[in-house]
């Protein structure tokens, strides 16, 4: 092999540096990784004793040490120079290259690491610095010293140190591209992420006529939506009062049948005759009375849907002759035999509990199952207080358009409405609010003008009823909670023929009951039996006493608002202390209402 001259074997070192850091950048995009793999092929090829890369810092105020070789991690980190400042600051703020031949006499040379300075021994230090630039501008330096020694060509050492920082600039351009990409599907995938984990908006539905924005009526509403477009026979379950009727109505006019007619009859209004022959219409001299033909309930809703109120309450023998209509959807009219076919689309109602119902053999299992296809359960107003703003509201700017007043209130008479337990539901808040507002003396509502706060509302009375089956069926709950164990006697209500309150019973009369009791209400949780003072002394139950009447529970919702949810006012009107009511409010899980 030919031997090369001084210049041919500087060229091919030159091509090998130049190769070797291309290789080295293109294998990774971490620079701080490459750069200073970089740095290490420069000062070993070219005898650089050491180097540095310097790049603006964050805040773009001052330059730093970014990678360096020959430097220690004190020196580097003390490498900091504002821009124009010496010979680095000079170069990034001109994007020109500059060669120092002798640093020692360059007063403009500013070390700030401490490792370039002058060694003091006679010897001669260059310094070399060449811009990094990217589409013109300049994102840092790079610089190199050399011993000046044996003919060094800085000339040479400049030109080379330009081509490696063309290749820096390049490399760091791509990784600023790749970074901003990769911060952006960052800040991409955690948007979706939390907006995965964040829970889901509800969306909000709306029904003519039917105010509701709590979380129990929105799903009424849901359910509402779904069911209407169908054929299927729906079944309305809640207590009265709390707008079935409504629901009804809504669920036709969101129906295909919403041109034809909505027909609705009160099952409990009429007997078992009349209520047949309103329903199936009767013939010319089917029964005295009968002067002409008559068309039915289920005729005149030929086409279109009939509401059957109170389903409940018909007759054993009236549901044997509904069912045949629901299942051959013909029928025959009082005192007729010709068979009329119907297409009737059948909502009913009910605020009983069917099932119960069924199972004591008061209500036949196969009409049941023929009416109970979808059931939709409407929650209490007590259970959706959130929605006793919005429906005040409403009846109040009705009741104000049908009188031509002007009427408001304020937000303690709201509070009281609020508080309430609300036995009649919606219906009973309507005439509260009708009520009041007609006997009210001027256009404000205040929370004393109600008969409550004046111990004259009857229908508190109604926290004291306890009824078989005329209760709301709710939908069960899986495995209910046993209710906390109190150290003290829970409170005994009065009875209903005095106001006074009975002693609490004794640890012997307390315990736990799971079952039915005889009027086939399922119980679970304490039952509590309280003998007559006669009883406890041995005497026969004649004195008087007696067991003392259920509702605990609600005698002390209407105890407390009486007394505005002062629970020590509550303690005074029910005759016991203030300990006793606590226990007894944390036994039933009554929450405290503050105003």
């Amino acid at each position: 092999m030919s031997s090369r001259s001084p210049g041919e074997q500087r060229t091919h070192l030159e091509l090998v540096t130049i190769y070797e850091i291309c290789r080295l950048l293109g294998a990774s995009l971490d620079i701080s990784r490459t750069f200073r793999a970089a740095l290490n092929v420069l000062t070993a090829h070219l005898d650089l004793p050491k180097a540095m890369i310097v790049t603006a810092a964050e805040d773009g105020t001052a330059l730093q040490v970014h990678s360096s070789v020959g430097l220690t991690r004190e020196q580097a980190q003390r490498g900091r120079w504002a821009v124009g400042e010496g010979v680095v600051g000079r170069v990034y703020a001109t994007g020109m290259p500059v060669v120092v031949p002798d640093i020692a006499n360059v007063e403009e040379f500013v070390d700030r690491t401490g490792a370039f300075s002058a060694p003091g021994d006679g010897r001669m230090l260059a310094f070399i610095v060449v811009p990094l630039k990217n589409d013109g501008a300049v994102t840092g330096v790079l610089a190199a010293q050399r011993e000046v020694q044996g003919g060094a060509r800085l000339t040479e050492d400049q030109r080379l140190l330009t081509m490696v920082a063309t290749l820096l600039s390049q490399a760091m351009m791509l990784h600023e591209t790749v970074r901003e990409e990769h911060r952006r599907l960052q800040q991409e995938s955690m948007r979706l992420q939390k907006a995965l984990q964040r829970p889901q908006q509800r969306t909000r539905f709306a029904l003519d006529n039917v105010v509701g924005d709590s979380v129990p009526m929105q799903q009424v509403f849901l359910e509402v939506q779904q069911a209407a477009p169908s054929r299927a026979t729906v079944l309305l379950r809640g207590e009265s009062g709390t707008g079935k009727e409504a629901i009804a109505r809504a669920i036709h006019f969101l129906s295909p049948r919403k041109d034809a007619p909505f027909i609705k009859v009160n099952c409990a209004a009429l007997t078992e005759s009349l209520l047949e022959s309103e329903l199936f219409g009767h013939e010319k001299g089917a029964f005295t009375g009968a002067a002409g033909e008559r068309k039915g309930r289920f005729e005149l809703a030929h086409g279109g849907t009939l509401f059957l109120d109170e389903i409940g309450d018909i007759s054993p023998a009236f549901q044997a002759k509904l069912l045949r209509v629901l299942q051959e959807r013909e029928f025959e009219r009082v005192g007729g035999s010709r068979a009329v076919k119907v297409d009737v689309r059948l909502i009913c109602a009910t605020n009983r509990d069917l099932e119960k119902m069924v199972q004591r053999g008061e209500y036949r299992a196969d009409l049941y199952y023929r009416i109970n296809v979808v059931s939709i359960f409407l929650p209490p107003l007590r259970e959706r207080r959130a929605d006793i703003p919005a429906l005040v509201t409403h009846f109040l700017e009705r009741f104000n358009k049908e009188n031509r007043r002007k009427l408001r209130m304020t937000q303690e008479a709201m509070e009281v409405l609020a508080s309430c337990y609300w036995p009649g539901n919606v219906r009973e808040l309507e005439n509260c609010v009708e009520r009041t507002a007609t006997m009210v003396q001027g256009d404000v509502i205040r929370d004393l003008a109600f008969p409550c706060r004046q111990n004259r509302c009857l229908t508190q009375t109604l926290h004291f009823v306890e009824k078989a089956d005329a209760v709301s069926p709710v939908i069960p709950r899986l495995n209910p909670a046993p209710p906390p164990q109190q150290p003290h006697s829970p409170i005994v209500p009065p009875s209903p023929a005095s106001n006074s309150w009975s002693e609490a019973p004794q640890e012997s009369d307390v315990h736990v009951a799971v079952g039915e009791r005889s009027d086939g209400v399922t119980t679970i949780g304490p039952t509590v039996h309280v003998r007559a003072p006669s009883e406890r002394n041995g005497a026969s139950g004649a004195s008087g006493g007696g067991a003392a009447p259920q509702g605990e529970r609600e005698r002390l919702i209407w105890a407390m608002e009486q007394c505005g949810w002062v629970q020590a006012k509550a303690a005074r009107l029910l005759r016991v202390t203030p300990r006793q009511l606590g226990y007894a409010l944390l036994k039933h899980r009554i929450e405290v209402r503050k105003f």
